[in-house]
């Protein structure tokens, strides 16, 4: 069926693993417990460096809603830049309206930046007040694909809205399912949607190797949740496994 799936890697090690499972592409993100920020010019560069896969990186300089000021717009444009001159093959933008609409202004300027590079309006899609309007003026953008969990908070809840969103974009636009997506439930997602891109993790936690570990002070505070002393990485069976599932998932156990 010409399944891809996308690897939503927080790191470089993420991307290598990602690369090493199969991935057809990665997303490279900072901050994925906040919904992802753009990542720094060392990690872009050097993922570019050992991959041989699709390269997308995320643009967005902050966490929280996707009204941007125009102080934030300029940074956006820069890191576009900064994408473009190390190669990447995508970027993934997304700005919305006060008013919960797709921004046509901003997010015409991005693309415009972007070049050449394929562009993917990300979950801030999942934020508009009206996802068929909206659908329709990120197609008018020129955008390649829409990241969506159909408007719920995972992509198997969305099934339903995901599946009308696909049969709206036709040949047009590519609608990726993302959002708790894993190998026991890609193929169901696949089966009642119609979509044949999906964007996942696919991460285990891995403890660190710290041997003292203060235990009276957290970096994140109290506010942040975060385990301190592991890091998410992507492992490569795990993208292996997904799709397996995804391609037989009659024949597929786990």
């Amino acid at each position: 069926m010409n399944y891809k799936l996308e690897i939503c890697a927080n790191s470089v090690a993420s991307c290598i693993e990602a690369q090493k499972g199969g991935a057809y592409r990665v997303e490279l993100c900072a901050a994925v417990p906040e919904g992802g920020t753009t990542p720094s010019y060392g990690d872009i560069a050097v993922a570019r460096e050992l991959l041989d896969i699709k390269l997308n990186v995320i643009i967005r300089p902050r966490s929280g809603d996707f009204l941007y000021s125009a102080l934030e717009q300029k940074i956006m444009l820069k890191d576009i830049e900064m994408a473009r001159q190390l190669g990447v093959d995508g970027v993934v933008i997304g700005c919305l309206t006060a008013d919960g609409e797709v921004d046509m202004e901003r997010n015409r300027e991005l693309i415009d930046a972007a070049g050449g590079m394929s562009v993917t309006f990300h979950r801030a899609f999942d934020m508009c007040r009206n996802p068929f309007d909206s659908l329709e003026k990120i197609i008018s953008l020129g955008c390649q694909r829409v990241l969506t969990s159909g408007q719920r908070q995972q992509a198997e809840q969305g099934i339903p809205l995901l599946k009308e969103l696909v049969q709206q974009a036709g040949n047009r636009i590519i609608i990726m399912p993302g959002s708790g997506i894993n190998m026991h439930n890609i193929a169901t997602i696949a089966r009642e949607t119609g979509a044949r891109e999906f964007h996942l993790s696919a991460r285990r936690p891995v403890e660190s190797a710290m041997i003292y570990r203060n235990p009276n002070i957290r970096m994140g505070g109290n506010a942040v949740v975060v385990e301190e002393y592991e890091q998410q990485v992507t492992q490569s069976e795990l993208v292996r496994h997904t799709m397996a599932a995804l391609e037989n998932p009659n024949n597929f156990w786990i």
